[in-house]
């Protein structure tokens, strides 16, 4: 076999050959981007009635009028089931409060506005509604869990001698 003077040149000239044949290849493997939502073209209003507790969580909903767009509704929904409603002081006062969500096609801004109903209520030592939702998720959790079944760092163990694995 003969000696090679430039084994760069060589390595060189066989990639350049070799680049053809795997054009293809490398246009399969590109990743093709998400799709991203379209915002809505028109305005949006959401509004929801929520009691608040002495804490300033939200307690529950107790009126919501919605709009045609569901995921606005959902987004929406969700965002006021984990408000805190204060003072700037940081104080909080139990009661009735109105939370407008108001969407502007043209700035894709969402304004939020909060509003006093009526102050008092007997809900003030409920727990608030985002504390609720992660004590149903522990809870769910809990349920589903396993507690017959060995750990799996227990599984990885290795054995202290192989197996035999039976004839076929």
């Amino acid at each position: 076999m003969r000696k090679l003077r430039y084994p760069f040149a060589a390595l060189l000239a066989a990639a350049l050959l070799g680049l053809p044949a795997l054009a293809p290849v490398a246009r399969a493997a590109t990743t093709h981007p998400l799709m991203t939502p379209r915002p809505p073209s028109v305005p949006l209003h959401t509004e929801f009635v929520v009691e608040v507790n002495r804490l300033g969580q939200v307690v529950r909903v107790t009126q919501k009028h919605g709009c045609k767009d569901l995921n606005f509704n959902a987004h929406t929904l969700g965002n006021v089931l984990q408000m805190w409603i204060r003072r700037p002081d940081g104080t909080a006062l139990v009661g009735l409060y109105r939370v407008t969500f108001n969407y502007d096609p043209h700035t894709h801004a969402i304004a939020r506005h909060v509003a006093l109903v009526r102050a008092g209520g007997n809900w003030g030592n409920d727990p608030g509604a985002a504390n609720q939702m992660i004590d149903d998720a522990k809870r769910m959790q809990q349920e589903h869990e396993h507690p017959h079944l060995p750990s799996l760092k227990k599984l990885l163990k290795p054995t202290p001698k192989p197996t035999h694995h039976p004839a076929r």
